[in-house]
């Protein structure tokens, strides 16, 4: 595998060496940006409760705040950027959390070859499967060797990955899942082609991760687990058509296999830039039983295959319910029986900067349990968000859930039901310094 990598960068940087000596004289560009979020929560229910029946009575308040100071280089063929990232809770007693968001270099040859190496950002297609996930403040990261070429409406990437908790030269091949990253390792092919002449474009993304399997370090070993999909949009005047599908097989990090699946289907209509409406359906595979390790458990059934589909590093607070209920917390004790969310919405700029919008979510289960009704809830979603000024913008929200039985008993929440939360978000993110020479 090293090999591999190895001839894979020389052969992509080749290319690159040339170009940056035949344009040395090209201008060179420095920038320093900041970026500041400060993001306020009230919130009614809506988490697990599983020791203490009263531990979510009443509305819980706080404010997240996190900020970004990002340096950036680029001349011909070179760039590179870092930006280190603090979050943290108003008044917490954590101390906070400080780390690098990105840290990155990419070489970039004439021909549309590239390679970029470091800690970067990945986003791909609408983000389902893959995505930046800035709504959870310190978003998902990757320590990644991206490889690619685009041009010619042909876009082409090869995403090469490997984790280590540390460089620890005692603990052998092991990797414990406490630091920054979920997996150990993951290979990821993305290819997508826009039709010439034809507001049409497809994309197929392959993914193969690796995670550790084993009860301790004498056992441990690694578990790979697959996704293979495409994603197509098409947008013809006035309207926006997506659709995608995925399959999930492999193992997971016990060793149980996996046989899950999603669709979703998305249409847009926008007849003039004051408003438009939107409607969809997504639907992802689930399980009929509760999830047990390999050695199993007295009393509860053991899966022989799983069949609750996981959308992996996707930006999951974006499809599935503002209220973040599915796929970014879990289900009690990580049962998963999948997800039916049909969902009709529509916006209006009445100003310009400001937008408001209303959408409205039927949430049931992909799976039918015994006794248990499939429906989870409807939830209703106010948004406003408002352009102060070019670098300035304010976000207003609100959010209501009736959930059912079926959704107490799974989710063991609080709130009778009656699930609300509602929330206001301060982006700032001027550009401090730019140079060129």
């Amino acid at each position: 595998m090293r090999h591999i990598l190895f001839l894979l960068t020389i052969a992509s940087l080749m290319p690159v060496t040339v170009a940056a000596q035949e344009d040395s004289t090209k201008v060179n560009e420095f920038t320093v940006s900041l970026q500041s979020v400060n993001r306020g929560e009230i919130r009614t229910g809506g988490y697990q409760v599983e020791d203490d029946d009263d531990a979510m009575d009443g509305r819980s308040r706080f404010v997240l705040g996190v900020h970004r100071l990002g340096v950036g280089y680029r001349r011909q063929a070179l760039e590179a950027k870092v930006t280190a990232e603090y979050a943290d809770t108003w008044g917490g007693s954590s101390g906070g959390k400080l780390t690098v968001r990105e840290a990155w270099a990419q070489l970039t040859a004439r021909n549309g070859l590239f390679a970029k190496i470091g800690r970067q950002l990945l986003s791909y297609d609408d983000q389902r499967i893959i995505g930046s996930d800035d709504w959870e403040m310190m978003g998902i990261k990757h320590d990644a060797l991206k490889l690619g070429y685009e041009g010619h409406n042909h876009q082409a990437h090869l995403i090469l990955c490997y984790n280590q908790t540390t460089d620890n030269m005692f603990n052998g091949n092991t990797f414990y899942k406490n630091g920054s990253a979920s997996y150990k390792a993951m290979q990821t092919v993305w290819y997508h082609y826009d039709v010439p002449r034809v507001p049409l474009g497809a994309s197929v993304l392959f993914m193969n991760v690796g995670m550790q399997g084993g009860e301790n370090v004498s056992e441990k070993h690694d578990e790979w687990q697959q996704l293979l999909g495409t994603y197509v949009k098409y947008s013809p005047e006035h309207w926006t058509v997506e659709g995608s599908y995925y399959r999930q097989f492999g193992r997971n990090e016990d060793g149980v296999k996996i046989k899950a699946w999603m669709a979703s289907i998305k249409a847009g209509f926008d007849p003039t830039p004051i408003y438009g409406f939107t409607a969809g359906y997504d639907y992802l595979s689930g399980d009929k039983y509760f999830a047990v390790p390999t050695k199993g458990m007295v009393g509860m059934v053991r899966h022989n295959v799983i069949r609750g589909f996981n959308p992996v590093y996707g930006t999951h607070h974006k499809f599935y319910g503002a209220m973040d209920f599915f796929y970014v917390s879990t289900y009690f004790n990580g049962f998963t029986p999948g997800l039916q969310n049909a969902y009709i919405g529509g916006h209006v700029s009445p100003l310009k900067g400001l937008d408001l919008n209303l959408t409205a979510h039927y949430l049931a289960m992909g799976t039918k349990l015994d006794d248990m009704d499939r429906t989870l809830g409807h939830e209703i979603e106010l948004g406003a968000s408002y352009q102060i000024m070019k670098d300035v913008k304010v976000t207003l929200a609100y959010s209501f859930m009736n959930g059912t039985e079926s959704m107490n008993k799974l989710k063991r929440s609080s709130g009778d039901g009656y699930l609300r939360w509602a929330w206001l978000e301060l982006v700032i993110s001027p550009r401090l310094f730019f140079t060129k020479w």
